[in-house]
């Protein structure tokens, strides 16, 4: 017979309660979490071109919706239901996965005041998030570099996933680092040619600009090593399809899962510029972003960071409500935007879909100001100056 006296039954008890610890842990070991939780991550996908709203977020018990769009509208069975009155495009099967299970949510009627259809001028106003009259030449991912990153000595706190930066990644005295390969980019930068030029450099010159140059330069090659060492910490074990964005989100998630500074990641999809022959080409980058985005969230999930990480997508303007003579859409003005995160606060579809009705010129209203959504994330989920970066008050939304 078994006899435990106190002292044993606590020696026990300890144990256990250690033991049902113990998995968690070691759990944590062998996956190689190497980053602790909590560390906040935003990555941001640019559908650009002016994706289709209308025919990506479906109002499908909308007369009006069919009437407008007699071939172009995606027929009801076709679509994915979101709810009673509201599907989802038929290609993005993994979003409809994730909007059951409490990783999506999805916001409609997203613009500005006095909107414009030029690809150019919109997209300046969702990279600097100006108002329609204004001008400005700093991005406001930028301006988040400028409040975070004065005086710090790896400027690497957002990374566009690409050859160019955006104007969204711009500041007036910090920028973003655009690279498409880690490994190329440190290659790159740390020949002997840009090593020997930034050696026969004086500490001081006379010369703003160059002295900016050089000084940008050395920055650069820095990043670059820091970033490439890092970026050698993880490697994913996923298999990403092999589509540009697909190589793309593996970069990201591999820097993710390194313990590297990098709060902000930006990457492009595109073009959505469907004027003629929308269905072939939308369905195709639905089906590339979908495969994309459900391995990146697969790889998130594995390494225990999914509810760090929140994916928001945007595009510069939706499309006209009613197709064209060629098969397509014309440039328009409201558009949704999809919010992807095991942090969700607020899933599903956080407000009303579009209205078909009240239409401007053949245009959809705004209802929501984007800018109310980059106040939201950069105050509630980067814990961020909101009002000094965007320089205006916007009011927070409640998805996260």
């Amino acid at each position: 017979m078994l006899i435990i006296n106190r002292r044993r039954f606590l020696q026990v008890g300890s144990l256990a309660s250690a033991a049902a610890l113990l998995p968690k842990f070691l759990k944590a070991l062998e996956k190689g979490a190497l980053v602790p939780p909590g560390n906040k991550v935003l990555v941001i996908v640019q559908l650009s071109g002016g994706n289709d709203g209308l025919n990506t977020v479906i109002p499908y018990r909308n007369d009006i919706y069919y009437r407008m769009r007699p071939a172009l509208g995606i027929k009801r069975e076709q679509a994915l239901s979101l709810s009673d009155d509201i599907g989802i495009h038929p290609a993005l099967k993994s979003f409809k996965a994730l909007y059951d299970e409490g990783s999506l949510s999805v916001l409609n009627n997203v613009g500005y005041p006095n909107p414009d259809r030029s690809h150019f001028r919109s997209m300046d106003i969702w990279h600097t998030a100006s108002e329609s009259k204004d001008y400005w030449t700093t991005g406001w991912i930028g301006r988040y570099l400028d409040a975070q990153c004065k005086g710090c000595d790896k400027p690497t706190q957002a990374l566009e996933i690409d050859d160019t930066l955006s104007l969204a990644l711009k500041g007036n005295a910090a920028k973003g680092l655009a690279l498409s390969d880690p490994n190329r980019l440190y290659n790159a930068s740390n020949g002997a040619y840009f090593n020997d030029l930034l050696k026969a450099h004086p500490t001081q010159d006379d010369h703003q600009n160059v002295d900016y140059l050089y000084k940008t330069m050395g920055e650069t090659i820095s990043s670059a090593s820091y970033i490439q060492q890092q970026f050698k910490t993880y490697k994913s074990k996923e298999q990403y399809p092999n589509s540009d964005l697909g190589k793309q989100m593996k970069t990201i998630a591999e820097l993710i899962m390194s313990d590297i500074n990098t709060k902000v990641y930006y990457v492009s999809h595109g073009s959505f510029d469907t004027h003629v022959g929308q269905q072939g080409q939308q369905e195709r980058l639905f089906n590339q972003l979908d495969e994309a985005v459900n391995v990146f969230v697969q790889d998130l999930k594995k390494n225990n960071r999914f509810q760090d990480v929140v994916v928001m997508t945007f595009s510069e303007f939706g499309r006209r409500v009613g197709q064209n003579a060629s098969g397509g859409t014309d440039h328009g003005t409201a558009n949704n935007m999809f919010m992807i995160s095991g942090g969700l606060k607020k899933q599903g579809l956080i407000n009303e879909g579009p209205d078909l009705v009240n239409l401007v010129d053949g245009d959809l209203q705004y209802k929501v100001d984007f800018k109310s959504v980059y106040a939201t994330l950069l105050n509630k989920w980067l814990s961020a100056d909101d009002k000094a970066i965007l320089q205006h008050p916007y009011g927070y939304l409640d998805f996260v």
